[in-house]
């Protein structure tokens, strides 16, 4: 009786841990953007194509986003605080083995232990957003993503300030940044634990029944949103991992002019995502993940035409719009499949990315063999794919499913 009242009372929102877990994703996602801001080092030191470039940012992306789905999945059956802490370590390592990597394939070998690192953060930090606001939860969630962004938005200044001073040694610092988090998260983990009375598992919140129906018509749902995430999260790498050399190739600017531009782009978006939960909450879920996409089209499109001292403010405008809906994605598939959090946003921060890592991949052999140019039309167009959101369910509809649920 005593447990079930805890549960039933409404939980307050706990300011310092969404700081906190908002902050660790600062630190783990700047680390994550390491990789991009040392590919022009590594391009000139190793002679590495765009091809081998694209496969760096394949395998970080991709064992990030194939084991995020997984550990969310584990952790939603069987709760694991402390797997924050150990996953920063494993990131640590990574860190550490790409100061020293002497070739190609060691370069790889870091990597994966950088993804691995982030693969087992996300999930979990989504989690602990979620537990730590109370009735805020797009306040909660955009806090938390805010931190992430803000860390990628560091990769160009980290090219400036590090890289190009340093070279590829410079990546040494980065295993004091992931110290700092592991201590950050043994705070975090132990206040996690406490809370977990409070949230039982999925199945002992919805033992009903779901008809094939709603599992069809949710299947259909999150499979729209997974693809639409894909198409933006492709447009975002093409952008940030490969318009730094459109720029040096057809505007003759230099390595550090270029990354300023990127800075723009990246520092727009964590504006975007955080003006994206209040939108949300006004104007509806769906209606800011159409207006994201369709929104920065026009923009997009015009991009690899204008002369240079256009860029800056397309920059600006098309990070500000197409990554405003970069958190409530996450909040629209956990109200799609609610209970499964762990699960949900391993899948949307996760398997999506991974699918967008694929494109970096793919984007990065076609530049070798069609050139920058065919790559960045091939981005402009990528917004446009937004307009399916239409056929995404409303707000208004996902809120009858869960009355309509509660019903049985």
């Amino acid at each position: 009786m005593q447990a079930a009242q805890r549960m039933s009372t409404p939980n307050p929102t706990v300011y310092p841990i969404l700081f906190a877990i908002g902050f660790v994703h600062l630190l783990n996602d700047s680390m994550q953007s390491v990789v991009p801001a040392v590919f022009p080092i590594l391009e000139q030191s190793m002679n590495l194509s765009y091809s081998q470039l694209g496969w760096i940012g394949f395998a970080l992306s991709m064992t990030s986003s194939i084991m995020q789905p997984v550990v969310g999945w584990l952790t939603d059956r069987k709760s694991a605080p402390y797997v924050l802490p150990f996953g920063m370590g494993l990131s640590m390592a990574g860190m550490l083995g790409l100061a020293f990597a002497p070739g190609f394939e060691y370069v790889l070998l870091s990597v994966i232990f950088i993804g691995l690192g982030s693969a087992a953060f996300h999930p979990e930090g989504s989690r602990v957003a979620y537990m730590a606001a109370g009735e805020k939860r797009g306040l909660a969630q955009s806090i938390y993503q805010v931190g992430g962004n803000l860390g990628q938005s560091l990769a160009p200044l980290m090219t400036i300030l590090i890289f190009i001073p340093l070279g590829q040694f410079g990546s040494i610092w980065f295993t004091l940044v992931a110290a700092l988090a592991v201590l950050v998260l043994l705070f975090v983990s132990r206040w996690y634990s406490h809370q977990l009375v409070r949230f039982p598992k999925a199945a002992k919140f919805h033992p009903k029944p779901v008809t094939g129906k709603r599992k069809m018509q949710s299947g259909f749902a999150i499979t729209l949103l997974v693809f639409l995430v894909f198409a933006r999260s492709w447009y975002s790498a093409g952008i940030s991992n490969y318009f730094q050399f459109y720029l040096i190739e057809d505007y003759g600017i230099s390595i550090k002019e270029a990354q300023y531009f990127i800075f723009l782009f990246l520092a727009s978006g964590v504006i975007g995502t955080f003006l994206g939960g209040p939108l949300a909450d006004r104007f509806g879920k769906r209606n800011v993940i159409l207006f994201s996409m369709v929104g920065s089209a026009p923009f997009a499109l015009i991009l690899p035409h204008v002369r240079l001292i256009w860029i800056y403010p397309l920059f600006f405008i098309i990070g500000l719009i197409v990554l405003s809906s970069f958190s409530v994605t996450v909040v629209y598939a956990q109200e799609l499949f609610p209970g499964k959090i762990g699960t949900v946003s391993g899948l949307i921060i996760g398997l999506a990315f991974g699918m967008g890592a694929i494109g970096s991949a793919f984007l990065g052999m076609l530049a070798d063999a069609w050139g920058l140019y065919a790559v960045m039309i091939l981005c402009s167009l990528l917004p446009v794919i937004g307009i399916l959101t239409v056929f995404l369910p409303t707000d208004q509809k996902l809120k009858d499913w869960q009355i309509e649920m509660d019903a049985k």
